[in-house]
């Protein structure tokens, strides 16, 4: 737990950061990644990756910040002097690279309102206890490279390092390789700093914010995640000459699966949601009865045992499939992390910091995974919402209001301040 540190809300001074820039470089590292047709895409380590990162390296190294790459490609601003050298950093932060066609705000608003909270502390000639530090993790999205969270978890130990650097793309390069070509293959070990604490600022994703009208969320808990890739195989046979009865259908019992996670999910008080995000059918063909079916199914809950339950009852399901349907059934995992309960203590100072600022403010469980939940691994941890106007994000229409995120920065700016303790 963190001891309570009240002096970082700078006792009756109110400092806010400056809304101008921090709108301004959104709207500028939002232009990186567009193609002809309008569409932002910034794939992790990619041509496009390269130009957000020397531009928000570029606005380190304008508030003096010491600028640092580890061997993952997480690009680090630090704030340090010679009083608190030493010392284990606050730290803050999210991730620039995007999915295909996406948003603006996703990540990009978390690194920039991390580096302008640090930055306006900087200018305003406070001096910390701690040293700050402000990253921009690699292949958050994992759309490119797998696993997703890939820069936060290597650098939390969670997930072995030369492994990641030998992730093969989409597109068939090398992660490693793709590092050394866009020069961000850095020389910093993971992991070369334990923080003190990490705060992610972050639009919600959701629309829980935007529905009741709030401005902020302190985020207390994150849910757990569940990846399955099945495989159905069935008999493919004529669409026409075939009588239902005689069939064995690969593509109807995916729709059973689908139909049953849907039926489960939405049971009273039930806190799970599942998704099939990806399905295709073998041969693949309009008049052909599908022989394989193969589907993802994602899971998510906030509380282990529960997660664990809906696990148990889709394995139990597919047996009972097999027989009914005469199919067979294979299920791979593919992700799998536990939930994860923030610091109460930095969860409460998000509350007092927004109290302070005359914002309301709820609870609120990430149903997306975040770079946060792996920082948690290592340093207590928490996370701050802003709204996203009707849920929206992975899309060009995210939105987050202007005097949102300047309310989101101010909040981040009062927590960090706090956390780092201002002399």
């Amino acid at each position: 737990m963190i001891e309570n540190e009240k002096t970082g809300y700078g006792g009756t001074i109110m400092r806010s950061i400056n809304e101008k820039r921090l709108l301004e470089r959104l709207h500028t590292l939002g232009s990186v990644g567009m193609d002809a047709e309008g569409r932002r895409t910034r794939q992790a380590v990619s041509d496009e990756d390269r130009a957000g990162r020397d531009l928000v390296a570029g606005w380190m190294r304008d508030a003096g910040l010491k600028v640092v790459t580890d061997r993952i490609g997480n690009l680090f601003g630090i704030w340090e002097t010679e009083q608190n050298k030493g010392e284990a950093p606050m730290m803050t932060g999210s991730h620039i690279d995007t999915v295909i066609d996406a948003g603006q705000y996703d990540g990009c608003y978390g690194v920039l309102s991390g580096l302008e909270v640090i930055q306006t502390l900087k200018e305003s000639g406070c001096e910390t206890r701690r040293p700050m530090v402000v990253c921009a993790f690699t292949n958050e999205e994992g759309v490119r490279y797998a696993p997703d969270l890939m820069g936060s978890i290597v650098f939390a130990g969670g997930y072995p390092l030369e492994k990641a650097l030998a992730a093969v793309g989409t597109d068939g390069t090398i992660l490693g390789e793709e590092l050394k070509r866009i020069g961000y293959a850095g020389e910093a070990e993971p992991g070369f700093f334990k923080p003190y604490a990490f705060v992610e600022l972050h639009i919600e994703q959701g629309p829980i914010l935007d529905a009741e009208g709030i401005p902020i969320g302190a985020v207390e808990n994150l849910q757990g995640i569940s990846w399955q890739r099945i495989t159905i195989e069935g008999v493919a046979n004529h669409a026409g000459t075939t009588p239902t009865n005689l069939r064995v259908d690969a593509g109807l019992a995916a729709a059973k699966v689908l139909t049953f996670m849907r039926e489960r999910c939405t049971r009273p008080g039930g806190r799970t949601v599942a998704t099939s995000g990806c399905m295709r059918f073998e041969p693949n063909a309009v008049n052909v009865i599908p022989s394989k079916a193969v589907f993802t199914i994602d899971m998510r809950n906030p509380y282990e045992e529960q997660l664990k339950e809906d696990e148990q009852a889709l394995a139990d399901y597919l047996k009972e499939l097999e027989e009914t349907d005469k199919v067979r059934i294979t299920a791979e995992r593919m992700v799998r992390f536990e939930p994860v309960a923030f610091d109460e203590r930095i969860v409460g100072l998000v509350e007092e910091a927004a109290r302070g600022r005359g914002l309301s403010c709820r609870r609120m469980t990430s149903g997306a995974g975040q770079d946060a939940q792996m920082m948690s691994r290592i340093c207590p941890t928490a996370m701050v919402f802003v709204p996203s106007v009707k849920g929206i994000s992975h899309s060009p229409k995210e939105f987050t209001a202007e005097p949102d995120l300047i309310a989101g920065a101010n909040v981040l700016l009062d927590v960090a301040a706090g956390l780092a303790g201002i002399k």
